[in-house]
């Protein structure tokens, strides 16, 4: 890794099971959980810090309540040992919560955010960390989306909301990469 990531917190957002729901709309990107479980372990080898961010909804027809099954992590990225797991109410992972504190208390610069999903919470977070200074990185591969009905009833589908949030993060709040460009960098 280059010094930018052997300094970096991963972020993983909201890898809970309530939002493999069919209800949900056909998701891309199925091979995102399989990445995310990759950085997770490569940053586990290195001692490297590791967030963990579970959505405790508190709306009636949300899969992620948390007397809900689905509230429940994904074994594939199951937090060990130590790891925080930080537990939030909104699209964003700092608003509520003492992720920022964290981070700074650790005197983290260095960003790598995964999750669920692109255009919601990934985006969220992605755009306040950009804004409160953090180094940011969302990993494209490593992150996925559901098809989505628009304000004036089109339907697009999941690889397009996916691909529209990346770009409208890229350059701006976050780089863009894959897993494969945070694993073997250069």
């Amino acid at each position: 890794m280059t010094s930018k990531f052997t300094t970096a917190a991963l972020i993983l957002i909201d890898v809970q099971e309530g939002l493999d729901e069919p209800r949900l709309g056909q998701r891309n990107n199925p091979g995102a959980e399989a990445n995310m479980a990759r950085l997770l372990a490569h940053w586990r080898e290195r001692g490297q810090p590791v967030f963990h961010i579970q959505h405790m909804s508190t709306e009636p027809d949300s899969p992620l309540r948390p007397e809900l099954p689905g509230n429940a992590i994904k074994a594939i990225v199951a937090p060990q040992g130590v790891e925080p797991v930080i537990r939030k109410q909104v699209n964003n992972a700092f608003v509520g919560t003492d992720l920022d504190a964290r981070l700074r208390a650790a005197a983290i610069e260095s960003l790598v955010i995964v999750g669920l999903t692109t255009n919601h919470c990934v985006s969220t977070t992605a755009r306040m960390a950009g804004d409160l200074g953090y180094d940011t990185v969302v990993v494209a591969d490593a992150t996925a989306a559901h098809n989505h009905r628009s304000y004036d009833g089109n339907c697009y589908d999941a690889e397009t909301v996916h691909q529209l949030a990346l770009a409208n993060l890229h350059d701006e709040f976050a780089a863009i990469l894959t897993t494969e460009q945070v694993l073997c960098p250069g």
